[in-house]
């Protein structure tokens, strides 16, 4: 028999979020795969986004289910899903379903208690929000996509098809897999995570300490930066400045400038075409060997990657 995949619709529902799983496991001759849509009832549900679904089954259709996607939906740190969805993803996981969330549907995925103690992932602008809610699952702001075997997440709408050719690759294998992706004229593997997608790594200020001096060494990145010379220019102790810049910022006053050079690097890769070692020497990580291996560390990624995805 085919494997069944079942995309629930919650209130919210992001269209995208919806119409990617449904896509990929597409019921066509070539697929292994049925797709069946439902909600927590059947009939009308209100999605994002201006858009609305008419779904036939409800929840009743997690019966049938071989895997279950929960797409994203709109405002998930405050709106709970239904007692009864929850409880039926449950119960449905028990007979051994698969269970796999797109974007925000970790949230519903958690509201389950089956992500505790798990890695998960959800869309960038959500991953703080997630942890807070759920303190019990391990939150990744790094990766695309979660595979713990029985329960899957991903990050935003996008990083729902990496999951869903993960998916194919999982059940079937690669060379079903890129004719998937061929068809959706999508990447059959993307490298690095979903960091580098974060407009910037260096945190907005939670105040206005020493921001005169965070601005001063942003202009001099390609400068030797050390703690004592920004603590100069603030005009205050090394100890002083590094215990108040954290407070402010959440970042030492290091890590700040290192991610504030690996985000010049990034900028100059998207809109020049200087080489890596000039980029490295104008951001004042000296060699391209050292800004790869902060980039491969902090955006999960390389340079030469980043610039044939980002460049204009």
């Amino acid at each position: 028999m085919n494997h069944r995949v079942v995309v629930l619709v919650l209130e919210g529902a992001k269209p995208l979020d919806v119409g990617i799983p449904a896509q990929v496991f597409a019921n066509r001759p070539t697929m292994p795969y049925q797709v069946f849509v439902c909600g927590a009832a059947p009939g009308p549900v209100a999605g994002g986004d201006g858009l609305s679904y008419h779904v036939a089954e409800g929840i009743e259709a997690f019966a049938h289910a071989d895997t279950i996607f929960i797409p994203g939906y709109r405002q998930p740190a405050t709106t709970e899903p239904p007692e009864a969805v929850v409880a039926a993803l449950q119960a449905a996981h028990r007979r051994g379903t698969r269970l796999a969330a797109i974007s925000t549907g970790a949230f519903a995925l958690a509201a389950t208690g089956l992500l505790d103690g798990k890695r998960a992932t959800t869309h960038w602008h959500y991953t703080r929000a997630l942890a807070e809610k759920h303190p019990q699952v391990r939150v990744d702001e790094n990766v695309l996509f979660v595979d713990e075997g029985d329960v899957l997440t991903s990050a935003g709408a996008a990083s729902g098809i990496d999951l869903c050719l993960h998916l194919v690759r999982r059940d079937h294998g690669v060379g079903l897999s890129n004719i998937v992706a061929r068809r959706l004229v999508a990447a059959p593997y993307r490298s690095g995570g979903q960091a580098q997608y974060v407009p910037r790594s260096v945190p907005e200020p939670l105040g206005d300490v020493f921001a005169g001096t965070r601005e001063w060494a942003l202009a001099r990145l390609d400068e030797p930066l050390t703690l004592e010379a920004l603590a100069r220019n603030a005009r205050v102790s090394a100890r002083t400045f590094s215990r108040r810049f954290v407070e402010d910022t959440g970042y030492t006053p290091m890590q700040w400038v290192l991610r504030a050079r690996v985000d010049l690097a990034r900028e100059l890769l998207e809109v020049t075409g200087l080489g890596v070692e000039q980029i490295a020497a104008r951001v004042g990580l000296g060699t391209a060997a050292n800004l790869r291996l902060h980039f491969q560390r902090i955006l999960g990624t390389s340079p030469t990657e980043y610039r044939n995805t980002f460049s204009s």
